[in-house]
């Protein structure tokens, strides 16, 4: 620094220390927003993982209760006749997805099951069949396989003038979970009430305790023990080691049993984000640096030409240096405007169609296979079988309804249009209204039908359009809560489109504009979670019609159904 003033080195020297400092307190500040960042993500996943386990069992833990009420298989306990015993639990297998099923009778043996090479096999010692006779109630149990991992069983006795007959076994597969967590974090753990891993990523980690778990692992080599002393400076101490790399941990509880869900995340893009802020940070320093260097020596470089060329070089390395620091900072902003759409997208489609459509559409046959089955009990101790036997038609209509939805749900990825077929829209209408006619009765709903005498034809998946309709009729089942005299109104017309009103004499709608947005919602926490019109609106959508909500002017709300109406000339191309 030979010619330059005292007070060019002091400014100099100044600049150094505040470059040092601000890249200091930028580091631990970005390392700790960005791991923030990292762990937000991974909790929510976990929130999702957690979600899929608890649905696989809930949709499992109503097999065994089913079967051990099943007629024919409690024909075939009683009368030792297992010809098409097997069968029917394939059958039911398929319906349902249910890993394996297995019917023992009252020694133990196992007189039916889905795998046939099982068929034989005595369980009179297995704690699981031990426990099931006892209880009254379905028995979940966890057990060591001998070819490695864990197995997932529901049994339930079944029962006739209470006497066991035998026991139903529902094998559960929660392994299928753990290929798929290996494509989102570095090790994921599913522990039961005791701290046992049952699940893991890492196949040496089950039947072990999380802190077992994580102490086996291979020894680092010298180099290694070197490198993690001195890489990563300014980082926070790492959570936990996995294979020797440093990674931060993530846990949530899965509403069953006491069980939790553990996942490790590498520091990997934590890093590399920091890293790539920074690189900005000391460019933007040694701009400035050099433009300090340029300013105080610049009566000394005005001297010779030479300067000046040099002087003019660096002013156009200095503008290229900003359009590379503009082009990265808008790079980097794009960047974080993708990471949330896709963190939205991914949040919506998971929740919205994996767990919620599942719970939410399966509401309402449930609640109906509820009230027939409690009906049908009344008429059996009454001796009115042929009513009784009614009743369990419905039930069986409803359980083919649910197996149908559920079919729905797995070809979920299918092209839009490949289930549409000419349907009469008061077909839908009527079998909307028989589902929710429990829910109509048992609030006293006056319902009024206004419909047309002739076929109303449209080209529609016909289970998705009654789901819309019964999420309409449920909606206003819930708005005439507490009205002296609640009414449906259901009208159809016809014009250049097909329109179905629902019109109701309930308290109406308060946020028109936020109606079919997903999760909003008036109902009270535990009643709803605010997917039944978003999902509705998205059906209709896709029909190439549109819903639409309104508040009628004498009280109440107004949703109307607007499709394309089937002429001849369209069915006959169709």
């Amino acid at each position: 620094m030979l010619g330059v003033p005292l007070w060019g080195r002091a400014v100099v020297g100044l600049l150094v220390v505040v470059a040092a400092a601000v890249v200091w307190v930028t580091n631990g500040w970005l390392t700790d927003s960005f791991t923030d960042a990292t762990r937000n993500r991974a909790e929510l996943r976990l929130v999702l993982y957690s979600g899929n386990i608890q649905s696989e069992l809930q949709r499992n833990t109503v097999v065994p209760l089913l079967l051990a009420r099943d007629p024919d298989l409690i024909a075939a306990l009683r009368e030792d006749n297992y010809a098409t015993t097997s069968q029917r639990l394939i059958q039911v297998q398929t319906e349902i997805g249910a890993a394996a099923i297995e019917l023992l009778d009252r020694n133990g043996r196992t007189v039916a099951a889905t795998d046939r090479n099982n068929l034989g096999g005595v369980h009179a010692t297995d704690q699981n069949f031990v426990d099931a006779r006892r209880a009254n109630d379905t028995i979940f149990s966890v057990r060591e396989r001998d070819s490695g991992g864990y197995g997932f069983e529901f049994a339930r006795a079944v029962r006739a003038n209470g006497e066991v007959l035998g026991v139903v076994l529902v094998q559960v597969d929660l392994a299928k979970f753990e290929r798929s967590w290996a494509g989102f974090a570095d090790a994921v753990a599913l522990l039961d009430s005791e701290g046992t891993i049952v699940l893991a990523t890492e196949p040496r980690w089950r039947g072990r305790s999380m802190e077992e778990a994580l102490s086996v692992r291979d020894a680092p080599s010298a180099i290694a023990r070197a490198l993690r002393a001195t890489a990563d400076w300014s980082q926070t101490p790492p959570d936990a080691f996995v294979r020797g790399e440093a990674v931060l941990r993530s846990e949530a509880r899965v509403p069953f049993r006491g069980w939790r869900l553990i996942s490790f995340t590498r520091y990997d893009s934590v890093r590399e984000q920091v890293n790539g802020v920074l690189a900005l940070v000391i460019m933007g320093f040694a701009l400035l640096l050099t433009l300090t260097f340029y300013l105080v020596s610049r009566r000394a470089w005005s001297q010779s030409a030479l300067f000046q060329r040099e002087s003019a070089e660096l002013r156009a390395l200095n503008a290229r240096l900003q359009r590379e620091i503009a082009a990265r900072e808008k790079v980097q902003q794009d960047l974080a405007v993708a990471e949330q759409t896709l963190e939205q997208s991914s949040k919506l489609a998971s929740l919205g169609e994996m767990s919620a459509s599942v719970s939410h559409e399966l509401n309402q046959p449930l609640a109906a296979m509820k009230t027939y089955l409690a009906g049908a009990r009344l008429l059996l101790k009454r001796r009115r079988v042929d009513e009784a036997l009614a009743a369990f038609k419905r039930v069986d209509d409803l359980i083919d309804r649910m197996a149908a939805i559920a079919r729905q749900l797995k070809s979920y990825a299918r092209k839009a249009g490949e289930a549409f077929a000419p349907v009469d829209f008061r077909d839908c209408v009527a079998a909307a209204l028989a589902m929710m006619e429990p829910q109509l009765k048992a609030n006293r709903v006056l319902v009024s039908r206004t419909l047309p005498r002739t076929p109303v034809m449209v080209m529609a998946d016909r289970l998705r359009l009654e789901q819309v309709i019964i999420n309409l009729i449920r909606n206003a089942i819930d708005a005439t809560q507490g009205v002296n005299a609640p009414q449906l109104d259901i009208l159809i017309s016809q014009g250049d489109t097909v329109t179905l009103t629902v019109r109701d004499n309930g308290t109406g709608i308060t946020d028109l504009d936020k109606m079919f947005e997903p999760f909003f919602t008036t109902k009270k926490p535990g009643e709803g979670v605010g997917l039944g019109l978003a999902i509705s609106s998205g059906i209709v959508s896709d029909h190439g019609g549109r819903l639409t909500a309104q508040n009628a002017s004498a009280g109440g709300a107004v949703f109307e159904v607007q499709l394309p109406i089937l002429t001849p000339v369209k069915a006959a191309a169709e």
